[in-house]
């Protein structure tokens, strides 16, 4: 297709926090467009970048799900993308395309369930696969060179656990940090996380705390690869730590509640909320979600 074209793109965000007035505030902002069946691979990879934010969300016809979502960072595609998903059913329910109830999403890695209640937007992950420090060499990473790209010694680290990589669907290094201050101050090298990404085919690091906090745990997220240098909500990522939570913290809840983007600068706080779906005691697979809302509408010409 030739010439210059423009679409709509709304600016929603995901995992807000909610104040008892019912006023928002935080949480991650997503791009949306809708009626994109007609756009290529290499349209929507343009206009996220234009878009310019974390991830962009594309929503079109699906012959077996509710919707087709295809997500994009300014880089590359993505496969799930928990911020926009919210967005993107939040804006579909206040646009009256969607009730409450189980609807789904169609993506390149398979369908996904789908569940709105009371107005928040739940999606649905796979059970846990993890893999510790000695199942990496053969990919030439260790446990030091986590340390190292974090700038971090290792009595910085939560004792309880060392670095961990969880996939629920996507791959993320899960990090537990000593305290609060120990999260806030850490300076990432986006270079090294990046390398080590790659090597490990990660989204990127979630480090948590939970350390003085009134959430299950307080956290951030690093996503070099991805073009994402620190991101205020990431509920693909919160998905593995409720399960690291649950499985190696011995946390015996079916409800995690995860705060994220307090330490950035400027704070844009964003609430996630996860539920494990749990037989005997083992995680069988989970729903992560939150409320989203709809800030701005921006015209991009791609």
């Amino acid at each position: 297709m030739t010439g210059h074209r423009q679409i709509v793109a709304r600016i929603v965000n995901g995992f807000v926090t909610r104040r008892d007035d019912g006023t928002v505030f935080g949480g991650n902002p997503a791009g949306v467009v809708l009626e994109a069946d007609g756009l290529t691979e290499d349209d929507m990879l343009k206009i996220a970048g234009r878009v310019g934010l974390s991830e962009t969300a594309f929503v079109s016809s699906s012959g077996t799900e509710g919707f087709r979502l295809d997500f994009f960072t300014p880089n590359r595609r993505i496969a799930h993308c928990g911020h926009a998903t919210i967005a993107t059913f939040s804006y579909l329910a206040a646009a009256g395309r969607v009730g409450e109830g189980v609807t789904s999403k169609e993506t390149v890695d398979g369908p996904r369930r789908i569940i709105m209640k009371e107005g928040a937007a739940f999606m649905e992950q796979l059970a846990p696969r993890y893999e510790h420090s000695e199942q990496w060499p053969d990919r030439s990473v260790s446990g030091q060179d986590i340390l190292a790209s974090l700038g971090l010694k290792e009595d910085e680290l939560d004792r309880r656990l060392s670095p961990v990589l969880v996939n629920t669907g996507n791959s993320f290094m899960v990090v537990a940090i000593r305290d609060a201050e120990t999260l806030r101050r850490i300076s990432p090298d986006h270079s090294l996380i990046a390398d080590i990404s790659e090597k490990l085919d990660l989204i990127g690091y979630y480090l948590f705390t939970t350390d003085k906090t009134e959430a299950d745990a307080t956290t951030r997220m690093f996503a070099p690869r991805y073009a994402i240098d620190e991101e205020s909500a990431t509920g693909m990522a919160a998905g593995p730590l409720a399960c690291v939570l649950f499985d190696q913290l011995k946390i015996r809840k079916s409800r995690m509640v995860i705060e994220q983007g307090h330490f950035m600068e400027p704070a844009s706080p964003s609430v996630i909320t996860v539920d494990l779906e749990l037989e005997d005691d083992h995680i069988t697979g989970l729903m992560a979600g939150g409320y989203g809302a709809v800030m701005d509408e921006v015209q991009v010409e791609f």
